[in-house]
């Protein structure tokens, strides 16, 4: 099978789950098998993925006959498929450091770190919110591994901040390395600074008011910018949020992205005059996006110019399913089906039924069983009334034997729940 990423791993199950779902490490075998030895793959903020193995689902031929769809349906799919960026992932030589460089002079949070010492690798999650619903980063340390190649074709991440020069004396104080001091962008008004972290991957902080995605940018070069953006249109979905020319700097770049720059993170395509290729080095390696169908989303990148690097399927152990590709750039994305409905909504059923026995055994307490029971004890009768009353005394029993028989029925479903939601 085709490596997802080369030449060295990256974290593999770790990302396509909330962090409330916890997924069991998958032995090296597997990993191997799906990634064609030392390479890993990631997959969401709070999501996790490993391989398929053959057989466990249809694919290649299979799958491929099974989904193939026209290109005039694969465009109006595309338009309702719920996508979102997810993650970006690229590899660092001192997890530690970076961690402390993002969290000190950025102002991530670290979201979760998973350690997979018999694969020799450590991953980290950071961002400024939830992974299931902010963009974020994942940051891969292989063991011994202490530096990458970012090569030329990587451009930067792009943080939005409230105060560039603010942010930049801050950067200063704790020992970073600022690459361009605050001002406006060229050609525009717009005040940027750029900064590198200690693996040398460069950051533009932007000056932007209050925003819900911080982290709002990653750029990438591309050789033909026209190709590329009909590509992330028609198979990723995205659209093309604005595009602007520079021709005094011989530069073009064009935003993409699933909603507005100021609310969402999007990807900055730059096309340099003449330039046709670059290197990518072996630092950079892929972004995640969530869709509803990998099967048709590897269909529409097939038919779009892309190459399927891992053919749809589920992972081994859980039922998620991923695809991977690269674009006609040779940029790597993986692709994570993501069931958008709230985990908890599987078991409502369950809980309206409890919720229903529940209320009508209080009305049932209330309204009749304690009236009643409050005036046997006033009765001076007592003794005529029990007997007078001794079918009703059945009736109260066997309304007890009911709730009872509720309240088990209950408490299995609620077991259920807990079972499944922690017991993955």
């Amino acid at each position: 099978m085709a490596r997802l990423l080369s030449p060295l791993p990256i974290a593999t199950a770790a990302a396509v789950f909330p962090s409330r779902f916890r997924i069991p490490a998958v032995s090296v075998a597997r990993r191997q098998a799906l990634f064609g030895g030392r390479v890993g793959l990631r997959v969401p903020a709070r999501l996790s993925t490993r391989g398929v193995s053959a057989g466990a689902e249809a694919s290649g031929p299979a799958a491929r006959a099974a989904t193939v769809i026209s290109p005039e349906e694969a465009v109006e799919w595309v338009k309702k498929d719920r996508r979102r960026l997810l993650h970006v992932v690229y590899r660092v030589g001192d997890l530690d450091k970076t961690i402390k460089f993002y969290t000190e002079c950025l102002g991530m949070k670290l979201l979760r770190r998973r350690d997979i010492p018999e694969e020799r690798y450590t991953n980290a999650f950071l961002g400024y919110g939830p992974e299931d619903s902010h963009f974020v980063v994942e940051l891969t340390y292989n063991y011994g591994v202490e530096s990458y190649d970012i090569g030329s074709g990587f451009g930067h991440f792009g943080i939005a901040v409230e105060d560039v020069e603010k942010t930049v004396e801050l950067i200063k104080a704790k020992g970073g390395t600022v690459t361009r001091e605050p001002g406006p962008v060229k050609g525009g008004k717009s005040v940027i600074a750029f900064i590198e972290d200690p693996d040398g991957y460069k950051f533009e902080l932007i000056e932007r008011g209050p925003t819900p995605e911080p982290l709002c940018q990653v750029m990438l070069r591309v050789g033909d910018l026209d190709r590329a953006i009909s590509f992330y249109e028609k198979a990723f979905g995205m659209e093309l949020l604005r595009r602007k020319d520079n021709p005094q700097y011989k530069y073009t770049i064009a935003m993409m992205g699933y909603g507005p720059e100021d609310k969402h993170a999007v990807l900055e395509l730059t096309y340099n005059y003449g330039v046709k290729e670059y290197d990518k080095g072996n630092a950079y390696a892929q972004i995640a996006i969530g869709t509803d169908d990998v099967y048709k989303t590897a269909e529409v990148v097939r038919q779009n110019g892309g190459q399927i690097t891992r053919e749809p399927g589920p992972l081994p152990g859980i039922s998620t399913k991923i695809t991977a590709c690269t674009d006609p750039d040779g940029w790597k994305s993986v692709c994570v089906y993501l069931d958008l409905v709230s985990p908890f909504s599987h078991f409502l059923p369950f809980m309206c039924v409890g919720v229903v026995f529940i209320l009508e055994d209080c009305l049932f307490l209330v309204f009749f069983c304690m009236p009643q029971l409050l005036l046997l004890t006033i009765s001076q009768q007592f003794k005529n009334y029990i007997k007078q009353r001794f079918f009703f005394c059945i009736d109260v029993q066997t309304k007890v034997g009911q709730i009872s028989q509720k309240m088990c029925i209950l408490e299995m479903c609620f077991s259920l729940c807990y079972c499944s939601l922690f017991h993955k």
